[in-house]
């Protein structure tokens, strides 16, 4: 790692995951420098009640690159389908190519334990891929490959939504970051996903969107001392770092 400031990639599984989970702290990154590559694994194909697979994917991709353009991000898609992520061999690999061409220093992904299979199936091949990001013989078999990464990234797991896994159970994050200055960045970027919100109100009777994002933030800050926070896990198994990066950049 060299003296400028660390790059970022935050991959979760649709459309406004990474909004409602990570924004405040990618705006705080923001702030001091880093790049940041934002990654959705699907473009929401399945997020309709009335439009096409292709026509929704297209109108949800759009409300993606717009968040990340308030961020100042470059947006990637995965190129998966919506309940199609499955931690196989060619899902890894393809997610090992994305790291490679985002070249992070940290990484932040979707939690294992969480209420949908596609928030667990990205958190588990990010994982993976990450560790192979670093094998020079694990090919991609992309047409032009990114190098191989010359360092494990650090990386970090979001709160499951609601901070609840699949079953309900209260999940604690290892700790979690005051965004207080940056929940308005929050949720302007959750607002560009408006078709999210005509989707959760159809299929789930939901219209609250932006106010229960406000909410959970507000309940994440309260329990740590602040106004609004998000929480986080670091990944410290064999061989992955163990200094907390994501907090020494912040705490600067």
């Amino acid at each position: 790692m060299t003296n400028t400031p660390p790059r970022i990639l935050a991959i979760h599984a649709h459309p406004d995951d990474i909004e409602l989970q990570c924004a405040g702290t990618l705006g705080l990154l923001k702030d001091r420098g880093c790049e940041i590559v934002y990654c959705t694994m699907t473009a929401g194909d399945l997020g309709s009640m009335e439009l096409s697979q292709k026509e929704i994917a297209a109108v949800r991709r759009g409300e993606a690159e717009k968040a990340a353009a308030l961020l100042g991000a470059e947006y990637v898609c995965g190129e998966f389908g919506d309940l199609a992520i499955f931690n196989d061999d060619p899902s890894r690999r393809r997610v090992t190519e994305i790291i490679r061409k985002a070249r992070p220093d940290i990484v932040i992904t979707a939690p294992h334990r969480d209420y949908h299979c596609d928030h667990e199936a990205t958190g588990t091949l990010v994982r993976d891929a990450c560790f192979g990001s670093t094998i020079p013989n694990y090919k991609t078999h992309q047409w032009d490959p990114a190098p191989y990464l010359d360092h494990l990234p650090h990386l970090y797991y979001v709160d499951p939504v609601e901070g609840t896994d699949y079953y309900g159970n209260p999940q604690t994050p290892a700790f979690v970051i005051d965004i207080s200055s940056k929940i308005d960045l929050k949720l302007d970027m959750l607002a560009c996903h408006a078709s999210q919100r005509e989707w959760l109100r159809e299929i789930h009777g939901m219209d609250e969107y932006i106010d229960s994002c406000r909410r959970w933030s507000a309940t994440r800050g309260e329990e740590n001392g602040f106004e609004y926070g998000e929480g986080f896990t670091q990944h410290k198994g064999h061989p992955f770092p163990h200094d907390n990066l994501l907090k020494q950049i912040l705490d600067t």
